[in-house]
């Protein structure tokens, strides 16, 4: 395998450094694209870091270093030290060259790493409970934790999908008796339907299904099991359809009423034997204050109902025990205030917590016309993520929901995403995809072997625009490497939109298919094959189809 360019130099630094006697223990060997072509493509500032650790200058490292890299001189065309200590890289066109043969050779698998090779991984997301359909802030969730979560299979982890939830408590009574009194509105009752009960057409909807299959025979049933477990089942049903619209399958549905029976009550007697509870006003506390938190907080209430962090602490103790090494949660700000306090008690508890990832996402406001469209849950006058992926479409949902970082407030613009052209930044990249699949169409019908682009002398890729998209393309493995660190999606696709408009460059100022120039002709097929290669890696990685005709 030919390595990447930051595999390649890296290997060389560390040659260099072992030869003349300094370890990198604890230093992190980093290699940045610098912002100025001139400056090579490659640059690293070890020397710098080194020289604090050693007390030594930073430019006499460098000078050691550079005199003591064993580099290939028709892979590196210069290596110079600039600055107080930096030092730059440019390699030549023959080492991207030779990546496009990787790529090539690799296929579906270029840019997937063993990072994670024999670790578990759980990413638990959306953890709606069963009150109501999903509604586009599930949506960002969703779109996020399934994305995660192909990145980390991406990186070589076995990763557990894990919807959490509550089906039992005041929401669920509400949901129930909001059923029975519409089912019996539906059989020409009266009733007082109060304001903070469910207002959605779908309540209607469940309480007709108990009319079809009980007629009148719950009119004057008192339990709400049957009305509960009826919307329960109904709801979720739904939610899971949802779903499978936008290619999302969970592996795990845990359900918090697991952790009532016993588990609970488990954490609050040893976190009372480590001294992190006291009882006060009839309730009980626990001793934020003692592990750094701002102020202490209950865990059970004066009634003895357990408040959202007790269970949410057991949960993450049945994650570890379950052995993950990667715990990943995905919450919308307003868990933001409830987290460091479940970490503490796992901390108390001593549990490693560097295992547990929290990523908190910011809300969606959907804008239609240049105006935002108010919403409201309670009064069900929301649009709901069904509605959305039915309108735009499963491809532009999942894409728009990623096109922001995550810790930025996010506007769905539904103007531009019912756009199908180049306006519509999903289509964008989906066109570059089907625009090579198109060239090798043209390319076959006119009677080339498409397939011997495997076989062509890409030496004669030597034009500017040739030469950086092979770069950009080498590339993709350590944008799968940021995006695993960062856990941020929004990196591969800002990753993609550059490949896609490296192409579009290349496309335009070169014809592909010159039936005068053979040679060169299955070159330029060969770097278009690589490119649609990455972009189409990319595109199932965030989940997104990949059209070859559009």
């Amino acid at each position: 395998m030919f390595p990447s360019a930051r595999e390649y130099l890296r290997k060389k630094l560390k040659t260099a450094l072992d030869k003349i006697g300094i370890q990198v223990n604890g230093i992190e060997l980093i290699l940045d694209k610098p912002k100025n072509e001139q400056y090579g493509d490659f640059a690293t500032n070890i020397a710098m870091l080194i020289a604090k650790k050693v007390g030594r200058e930073p430019r006499e490292i460098a000078n050691e270093i550079v005199a003591n890299l064993e580099i290939e001189p028709e892979l590196v065309e210069k290596v110079e030290i600039a600055g107080p200590g930096f030092i730059n890289f440019k390699l030549t066109p023959k080492f991207y060259i030779q990546r496009v043969y990787e790529i090539l050779n690799q296929g579906e698998n270029f840019g997937k790493l063993a990072i994670g090779k024999g670790k578990k991984a759980n990413v638990e997301f959306v953890s709606a409970n069963p009150t109501g359909p999903l509604t586009v802030g599930h949506g960002r969730n969703a779109a996020l934790g399934d994305t995660i979560a192909n990145i980390l299979e991406w990186v070589g982890y076995d990763v557990t999908r894990e919807y959490y939830f509550n089906n039992a408590g005041r929401q669920m009574r509400i949901l129930a008796d909001s059923v029975r009194l519409r089912y019996l509105e539906l059989l020409g009752e009266e009733i007082v339907y109060p304001e903070e009960y469910y207002q959605g057409e779908y309540i209607k909807d469940i309480a007709k299904l108990l009319i079809d299959k009980y007629g009148d025979s719950l009119k004057n049933e008192k339990d709400l099991k049957i009305f509960k477990e009826t919307a329960e089942s109904v709801i979720f049903e739904d939610i899971k359809r949802t779903l499978a619209k936008l290619g999302i399958k969970f592996d795990v549905f845990y359900n918090e009423d697991w952790l009532y029976e016993k588990k609970i009550w488990e954490v609050v007697s040893e976190l009372e034997k480590l001294g992190y509870i006291y009882e006060k006003d009839g309730a009980k506390w626990f001793k934020a204050t003692k592990l750094g938190g701002g102020q202490d907080k209950v865990l059970v209430k004066s009634t003895g109902e357990p408040t959202y962090r007790l269970p949410d602490i057991a949960y993450h103790i049945e994650k570890f025990k379950r052995g993950f090494d990667l715990i990943i949660d995905v919450f919308g700000a307003d868990h933001i205030a409830e987290y460091p306090d479940v970490l503490r008690a796992l901390e108390a508890l001593k549990y490693d917590t560097s295992k547990v990832k929290v990523l908190i996402y910011q809300f969606v406001t959907i804008v239609k016309d240049g105006e935002v469209v108010k919403m409201s849950t309670r009064k069900a006058n929301y649009i709901t993520l069904d509605e959305l992926i039915d309108e735009v479409g499963p491809d532009v949902v999942r894409f728009f929901f990623l096109n922001r970082s995550r810790d930025a407030h996010l506007n769905f613009d539904l103007n531009l995403a019912k756009k199908q052209s180049e306006e519509n930044p999903v289509y964008y990249l989906q066109y570059a995809h089907a625009r090579i699949a198109s060239i090798l169409r043209f390319a076959k019908d006119s009677g080339i072997d498409v397939e011997r682009t495997r076989d062509a002398n890409m030496e004669l890729l030597v034009e500017k625009e040739e030469i950086d998209l092979a770069k950009l393309l080498n590339e993709f493995p350590d944008i799968v490497e940021v995006a695993y660190l960062s856990l941020e999606p929004l990196k591969i696709i800002n990753y993609l939109n550059e490949v896609a408009e490296a192409f579009h460059s290349f496309y335009h100022r070169h014809r592909v298919v010159n039936s005068n120039d053979m040679g060169l002709t299955l070159a330029r097929l060969s770097l278009c094959v690589a490119a649609k290669i990455v972009i189409a890696n990319g595109l199932k990685i965030l989940g997104i189809s990949r059209p070859e005709k559009m």
